[in-house]
């Protein structure tokens, strides 16, 4: 009798393990479910423009071509005023919104209620550009540095030219020294994943050699 009892008893330790683990793989299963639906479904991969020779980088890393080329593309689209300065400055800052931090945003809008007030906007059309010889260099001070992990310094030199009814009113030589931040907020709206967080310093005046004093 008491064969057969440690047999049953046997049996029943068994089916215990075997329901412990069915209830361990469901909870195993459930957690991988969770870890799956949390996952990103897009990751964006900064690459250099530059392949020949391969890059071996961090999914995280931005090169700093890249910086350079995101702050130059998204202050000359700011800046590119092509009928009216008065209706283009301001439908370019909410075109690129997404593209600038909110503390940016409040800056470039009250930049545009300023020249509006004094009477810089109306029937200006106006334009920036690299200066030639002057664009990315691998030289960190020159034109990227990286601040933190997820902010840089991009210096850009631009020239600004602005004409009123086709006469040419004003022609600047400038520095900005620019802040990039990383902005993985909306990759919809911003397939960069960086924003513009406006000036990290004064913008300074150039003289180009050659320039008349």
């Amino acid at each position: 009798m008491s064969r057969f009892k440690n047999k049953v008893d046997d049996q029943q330790a068994h089916i215990f393990s075997l329901r412990a683990a069915v209830g361990l793989l469901a909870v195993l299963c459930a957690a991988l479910w969770f870890g799956w639906q949390t996952a990103p479904r897009d990751l964006t991969v900064h690459v250099p423009p530059d392949l020949r020779t391969g890059s071996v980088r961090k999914w995280w890393d931005v090169p700093p071509e890249n910086i350079y080329g995101f702050a130059l593309y998204i202050f000359g689209q700011l800046n590119r005023w092509p009928t009216d300065g008065e209706k283009d400055y301001l439908a370019a800052i909410h075109q690129l919104q997404s593209y600038l931090t909110p503390s940016c945003k409040a800056f470039f809008e009250g930049d545009y209620q300023y020249r509006k007030a004094a009477g810089e906007l109306r029937q200006r059309v106006r334009g920036v550009y690299e200066i030639l010889g002057r664009g990315y260099s691998d030289d960190p001070e020159l034109r990227v540095q990286q601040l933190d992990q997820d902010s840089w310094l991009v210096n850009l030199d631009i020239n600004a030219d602005e004409y009123y009814a086709a006469e040419p009113v004003k022609r600047a030589v400038v520095r900005y020294p620019l802040r990039v931040v990383r902005y993985d907020l909306d990759p919809e709206r911003n397939k960069w994943g960086l924003a513009l967080d406006c000036y990290q310093g004064t913008p300074q005046k150039l003289k180009l050699p050659g320039e008349a004093p």
